[in-house]
């Protein structure tokens, strides 16, 4: 483990959340790059029907583990992740996926980040032209982007990386109406109407060919729901998003 860190994020009230779906051939690499950083890990188990059980049970007396036995959707699997983290008195929380696709070695940035942008909501952006991302998802980040500008009017590169660091402290239980992937989108766009700073940091990823990929993402109705989310918060950004930003920043809330 790395001391210096560890002790840092124990400073800060930071833990690490890895929700997992099926990601059993993965997640004990994930889980051990992790723990080098820190002992302070949350993993929520959504209803995997793989071995993860059995990963995580050889996991068990150094990470907290949360499982129940049917798959909600990385929206609720987050909630339940944030529930406990408050519940264990951290202040911060850094999303990671398990399926390999994020380093722990980028985790010194968001602890830095932290530390230079007290209470502000950090996210970790990919280079959309590096080796192996599929097209699909560079077109998604593109179109998400987009409209999250719209919604709120900040810019950021990349709106649908699932590496993040949440202010669990400034989201005062806010938890995400959304049950899947639309609820990271969900919970951006309204901590951006809360004037909630949104910092983002240049992180890796790693993309294996197409034949060894495992995605759980459903590019047809998954990107319609995601499609329903950003019509409806283009109208609520008009009547809600706007003018609360609006008073939060005369009223510096």
């Amino acid at each position: 483990m790395t001391p210096l860190l560890e002790n840092e994020m124990k400073r800060l009230g930071m833990c690490v959340i890895i929700p997992t779906y099926n990601n059993g051939q993965f997640l004990a690499k994930a889980l051990d790059d992790v723990l080098r950083y820190t002992s302070s890990v949350v993993v929520v188990n959504d209803g995997s029907t793989d071995h993860t059980g059995d990963v995580l049970e050889r996991y068990r007396a150094r990470v907290e583990v949360i499982s129940y036995p049917q798959n909600r959707g990385k929206g609720y699997a987050l909630g339940q992740g944030f529930d406990r983290a408050e519940m264990l008195g951290y202040a911060y929380a850094v999303s990671m996926d398990s399926d390999g696709q994020h380093f722990a070695d980028d985790l010194p940035l968001f602890v830095a980040a932290a530390k230079a942008h007290p209470g502000a909501m950090v996210i970790g952006s990919r280079a959309l032209s590096q080796k192996n991302m599929p097209q699909k998802n560079i077109f998604a980040n593109k179109f998400s982007n987009f409209w999250f500008t719209v919604q709120t009017g900040v810019r950021l590169p990349d709106t649908q990386t699932g590496f993040r660091l949440y202010p669990l402290a400034r989201m005062k239980g806010m938890r995400a109406f959304t049950s899947r992937y639309e609820a990271e989108l969900e919970l951006l766009v309204r901590l951006a109407w809360r004037n909630v700073a949104q910092i983002p940091v240049p992180i890796q990823a790693h993309y294996p060919p197409a034949g060894e990929r495992v995605s759980h993402f459903r590019p047809g109705i998954d990107f319609l729901r995601i499609s329903v989310l950003n019509t409806f918060f283009v109208f609520q950004a008009i009547v809600y998003g706007y003018p609360s930003r609006l008073i939060r920043s005369l009223l510096k809330i």
